[in-house]
């Protein structure tokens, strides 16, 4: 199960160029209430942008408490420094979602089972261009050892319980 004291939040590339090729809607909204509901809650959030220059900024307007890191490695992890600044926060669950399933997200998700983190999908905020590709994706990122998820079920095991202070906020967010 997810805790708010272990878990760190790393959206990859939710940018303007992938995302005109989607149903944006759905995959803007989701990863939005994983952003709202982790700034709630006190989770710390990494974005990551693939080759700004040429896919755009992000499309979620961020809070200037989270880090953006420019890439060009299809796997994060493979920036320099970029595992440096994940280890920094103290957190052993990395809560990972984004564009494109199978290729940045899987790679990325992968290197991080490796360097021994618990890492859990948001599946349901992820997306690839092809149906086909999305589902390979997410098999295989089961298959390497990544716990599958969605945004309510990631909120609510954030929260633990209705007595928690910010439940009806959490709450909102999914209503």
């Amino acid at each position: 199960m997810l805790s708010v004291n272990d878990s760190l939040v790393l959206m990859i590339d939710v940018q303007e160029r992938l995302v005109a090729s989607l149903d944006k809607n759905i995959i803007v909204s989701k990863a939005q209430k994983i952003l709202d509901g982790a700034e709630l809650l006190g989770v710390p959030v990494l974005v990551t942008e693939q080759y700004r220059r040429g896919l755009g900024n992000t499309v979620i307007p961020l809070n200037s408490d989270i880090q953006v890191v420019e890439k060009t490695c299809f796997n994060a992890l493979l920036e320099e420094g970029m595992l440096k600044k994940i280890k920094a926060y103290g957190k052993k669950q990395v809560v990972i979602f984004g564009i494109e399933t199978h290729i940045c997200v899987y790679q990325t998700a992968c290197a991080l089972i490796e360097a021994g983190f618990e890492v859990f999908v948001v599946k349901d905020a992820c997306a690839s261009r092809n149906k086909y590709e999305f589902k390979m994706g997410i098999e295989a990122m089961h298959a390497q050892g990544a716990k599958i998820s969605c945004v309510e079920m990631i909120l609510f095991e954030w929260l633990q319980g209705s007595q928690n202070p910010k439940f009806k906020e959490v709450q909102a967010l999914i209503k």
